[in-house]
C-alpha cells in the first residue's frame, strides 16, 4: 500500500487508533517545584495542548516518532487528529506500533514463524544481497536459525537436560545418552569436518586425523574438561555463520567440493544438506527434552532432505548386499541403464514420488520396472532415516515384492548414525 500525497484531499477514514503510553520519564519532574504548583500546571497542559497547525507530510514523518512516544504532547494530539482522517497514514501506524513491539533483543520463538522469511523478502526485494546465499545453502541456513533461535529460548538447566539419542547399526538400534548441550557438541564437531574441507579451522583442532562422524562426537567430548553448558551455543553458531559466508563468496564451483567422512563422500552441495537434515532432526531430540515445540522444515526444504536420502539408498542397498544382509541382486544392469525398482511415495509437505533402482547402485529406477510401492509420509520417512522408527513401524502402505520392500526400509535405516 503506498501513502497518500502531501496535498492529498478525501483520504480514507480509519478509526481513531489510542495514543501509546507515556515513558516513565514523563511522569517525572525535575524542576523541584511544589507538588501543588506541578499539578495545577500539568492539569492545564493536559486540558489545554498546543496543538500545532502541521502538514500532510509533517504529520507523516512524526509517525515514527509517535510510535515511539518520542512527540511532544501537541505533536502527539495533531498526530492522533490526523490519524482519524487519513486511512494510509492510520495502516502505517499501526505497522510501526506493532514494530516497536518487537524491539527487544530477547525474544521467544512465539513470534510468527514467517516473520523472519517476510522481513528477508521484504528487505531483499528492496536491496538484493550483494553477495547471495546459494539456493542450496539455504535449507542448512533455516535450520541453524531455527535451533539457534530455540537454544536462545532455553534456561540455563536446560542445557543439562537429558537427550536419548537413538540410530541403527547392524539392524539393530542403538542408544546413546547425552545432554542439549552435548548434542550441540555433537553437532559442532561434526560440521568440522565440513569447515576442514573449506580450509576453515577445525574445533577438535589442528593436526586432528581422519575420524568418522561418531569418532569425532567422542573425542570431542572426552577433549572437554568439564561438562559443556550454554558456552557451546556461541563457538556453534559462530561456525555455521562462518560456513555460510564462505560458501557464499567461494562462487559456484564450490558446491562439488568434496566433504569426507571417512568411510564415505559427499559433495559440498549434498553434505550441507545432510547437516540441515541433521541439524533438524537433533533439534527436534532437544525439543522434545526441554518439552518445547518445534516444527518440521518447510516443504521445499522437507522435499531436498528426502531427495538426497532417496539418492543415497541405491548404494546403501548395495553395501548391505555386500554383507549379506540384503537378498541378492536378480537383475544386473549397465550404469545408467534403467532397472527394476521400487516406487516410494511420500505424502505431505515436501512429498514426491522416487523410484528407487534394486539391483546395479548406478542404475535409474523405472517406472516400467516397478515391482513394488511403499507409500509414506514424509516427517515418518526421515525419521526412518534417522534410525527413530524402525522399518517395520515406518511404512504405512505396501505393495508388491515383500522382500524389495523389506530390503529398502532396512537400508532407509542403516543411513543413520550418531
Amino acid at each position: 500500500m503506498t501513502g497518500a500525497d502531501d496535498d492529498a484531499d478525501g483520504v480514507a477514514q480509519a478509526p481513531r487508533i489510542p495514543g501509546p503510553r507515556r515513558s516513565a520519564d514523563d511522569h517525572a519532574d525535575l524542576t523541584g517545584r511544589p507538588p501543588n504548583e506541578r499539578e495545577e500546571e500539568e492539569t492545564v497542559e493536559e486540558r489545554e495542548p498546543d496543538v500545532p497547525v502541521l502538514s500532510h507530510g509533517v504529520l507523516k514523518s512524526l509517525l515514527g516518532a509517535w510510535a515511539l512516544s518520542a512527540c511532544s504532547a501537541g505533536e502527539t494530539a495533531a498526530v492522533e487528529a490526523h490519524l482519524t482522517e487519513c486511512g494510509p497514514c492510520a495502516d502505517e501506524a499501526l505497522r510501526l506500533r506493532d514494530a516497536v513491539a518487537l524491539l527487544h533483543r530477547d525474544r521467544d520463538l512465539d513470534l510468527d514463524p514467517l516473520l523472519r522469511s517476510r522481513v528477508l523478502e521484504n528487505c531483499l526485494g528492496r536491496r538484493p544481497a550483494r553477495i547471495p546465499i546459494p539456493g542450496w545453502v539455504t535449507p542448512y541456513d533455516a535450520e541453524t536459525a531455527r535451533l539457534d533461535a530455540l537454544l536462545r529460548d532455553i534456561g540455563e538447566s536446560e542445557w543439562h537436560a537429558p537427550v536419548r539419542l537413538k540410530w541403527y547399526e547392524e539392524d539393530r538400534q542403538v542408544r546413546r545418552k547425552a545432554t542439549v548441550a552435548g548434542v550441540i557438541g555433537h553437532l559442532f564437531a561434526v560440521d568440522g569436518l565440513v569447515a576442514g574441507a573449506l580450509g576453515l579451522d577445525d574445533p577438535l583442532g589442528a593436526g586432528t586425523p581422519e575420524l568418522s562422524p561418531s569418532e569425532r562426537t567422542e573425542a570431542f567430548w572426552s577433549g572437554l574438561e568439564r561438562p559443556p553448558g550454554r558456552a557451546l551455543r556461541e563457538p556453534w553458531r559462530d561456525q555455521s555463520h562462518a560456513l555460510i559466508r564462505t560458501v557464499s563468496f567461494a562462487g559456484r564451483g564450490v558446491a562439488d567440493l568434496t566433504v569426507t567422512y571417512k568411510d564415505f563422500a559427499l559433495p559440498l552441495r549434498d553434505s550441507l544438506l545432510e547437516r540441515a537434515f541433521e541439524c533438524w532432526l537433533h533439534a527436534d531430540d532437544i525439543a522434545h527434552a526441554v518439552a518445547y515445540p518445534y516444527d518440521p522444515p518447510c516443504g521445499a526444504h522437507l522435499h531436498e532432505m528426502i531427495d538426497l536420502a532417496t539418492r543415497l539408498l541405491p548404494a546403501a542397498l548395495a553395501g548391505r548386499r555386500r554383507s549379506g544382509l540384503a537378498a541378492p541382486a536378480r537383475q544386473l544392469v549397465a550404469a545408467g541403464a534403467p532397472g527394476r525398482s521400487l516406487h516410494l511415495e511420500v505424502e505431505g509437505a515436501g512429498g514426491g514420488h522416487w523410484y528407487i533402482a534394486l539391483d546395479s547402485p548406478a542404475a535409474v529406477g523405472d517406472p516400467d520396472q516397478a515391482v513394488a510401492q511403499v507409500a509414506m509420509e514424509g516427517v515418518e520417512f526421515c525419521q526412518l532415516v534417522a534410525g527413530r522408527v524402525s522399518p517395520e513401524e515406518a511404512a504405512a502402505g505396501q505393495d508388491g515384492d515383500r522382500e524389495a520392500i523389506r530390503d529398502v526400509l532396512a537400508a532407509a535405516a542403516s543411513l543413520s548414525r550418531l
